[in-house]
């Protein structure tokens, strides 16, 4: 029995459904807040709620109740925690709602996980994390204590979470790095939604740092694909690990921290021609100077999952917006 939170989210919804295709029984845990569209979250549900073996809790993270509900019904033993409050450039706008999800949320789950005797704990963490760091590619070996948004610095909160309940309860959790997730059934407020709903309506695309970005984008499958390759693997005790010279992605403590990226950056510009290209219509582009928060480029080191899973991601740039540009059509009836 696994449970999935955030299943109604992008990247929950996708992580379920493969493993019902693979013959899991999954638990369902999602509040279906209205972040974003909620019709497109009820529409991801839809399909999941067609699979026997899926159940659903229509729930919050901070409703404790619920949670321990949940885990004396079903005991599941494999917890992947994806339900978060989203999103750099709205952590400016609603900070407060960032520390209840991200925060005491986390919480919440490692108190579950700790009184229950999970087998593992999978959580989602962000690139947002190595903030002020500009030494490429992004490794889990590199500082990450700077962070310059509210959003990075919850999410470097639960990995350091993660590690007290691993070193205190031996609770084995692994946490993902995750790189500019794109693909079908994307948030709506992720680049490449923005862009081609707004270059097939004629609208302006706001187009940051006057477009001098670079971003690891990354595709849903290949996230997918990665994820599965960590779920039945949790993580052990590095016997050797050296506290003079520490290697923040592991411990003498159950926990290991991967990045999980395309290890391949893409010129924002080139990401807007591919769209352009795609859709067969020139954008109309605002620029903007760097938003508070951002950062100019992201670039995932990902050798460690190579190296303890072979990890390789391998979906083009065009590949993945043809992908999603398929999909948005159908979907939106285009």
């Amino acid at each position: 029995m696994i449970l999935v939170t955030g299943a109604a989210g992008f990247i929950g919804f996708h992580l379920a459904r493969e493993l019902l295709e693979r013959g899991q029984d999954v638990i369902g845990y999602d509040n279906v807040n209205d972040y974003y569209d909620p019709s497109l979250k009820e529409a991801r549900l839809a399909i999941l709620g067609d699979y026997d073996d899926f159940s659903f809790y229509r729930k919050d993270l901070l409703d404790e109740a619920a949670l321990t509900h949940v885990f004396k019904n079903h005991s599941p033993q494999l917890i992947i925690h994806l339900a978060a409050q989203a999103g750099v450039r709205y952590s400016l706008e609603n900070p407060k709602a960032y520390i209840g999800s991200n925060l005491t949320g986390f919480f919440n789950i490692l108190e579950v996980c700790r009184h229950n005797q999970v087998e593992h704990l999978i959580y989602a963490s962000s690139s947002s994390v190595y903030g002020l760091n500009e030494k490429m590619p992004f490794s889990t070996r590199h500082n990450v204590d700077h962070p310059i948004s509210l959003y990075g610095a919850t999410k470097r909160s639960n990995e350091l979470m993660a590690h007290s309940y691993s070193h205190l309860y031996d609770l084995p959790t692994t946490g993902l790095r995750f790189f500019t997730v794109y693909g079908p059934w994307g948030r709506p407020d992720m680049a490449l939604f923005l862009f081609t709903k707004a270059i097939l309506n004629g609208e302006t695309i706001e187009v940051y740092n006057n477009g001098e970005m670079k971003r690891d984008f990354t595709y849903i499958d290949d996230i997918i694909g990665g994820l599965m390759s960590v779920l039945e693997s949790p993580p052990e005790k590095v016997s050797h690990w050296n506290g003079k010279l520490p290697d923040p992605s592991s411990s003498k403590a159950p926990f290991k921290l991967y990045n999980i990226g395309k290890n391949a950056p893409v010129n924002l510009m080139d990401f807007v021609r591919e769209i352009e290209k795609q859709l067969n219509k020139k954008a109309v582009i605002n620029y903007k100077p760097l938003q508070l928060g951002d950062v100019e480029a992201s670039h995932a080191d990902v050798e460690n999952l190579v190296e303890d899973f072979g990890y390789r991601p391998s979906t083009t740039i065009n590949e993945g917006i043809q992908e999603f540009i398929e999909w948005y059509k159908l979907f939106y009836k285009i």
